[in-house]
């Protein structure tokens, strides 16, 4: 940006910066809420490979962490 009269001068398209803070928000969002799901799954796919509790143990672990997870990131 360049100085004009004492302000800062926009150079090219106007932002719609209302707009540009929700993109942002839903980004984080979803980068939060997608690393949590994963983290998730790679810890219930170990749960069911190396223990005995085989693929129901796993997508129990699963669907316990996942709704753990996502709770806790909403407080």
């Amino acid at each position: 940006m360049s100085e004009h009269h004492g302000g800062p001068v926009e150079t090219g398209a106007k932002m719609d910066y209302v707009e540009h803070e929700k993109t942002y928000e839903s980004f984080i969002a979803a980068s939060k809420y997608g690393t949590a799901i994963l983290v998730a799954l790679v810890v219930a796919m170990a749960a069911g490979f190396f223990t005995s509790g085989g693929f129901l143990g796993g997508v129990l672990t699963f669907i316990i962490l996942s709704v753990a997870g996502v709770f806790l990131m909403r407080g």
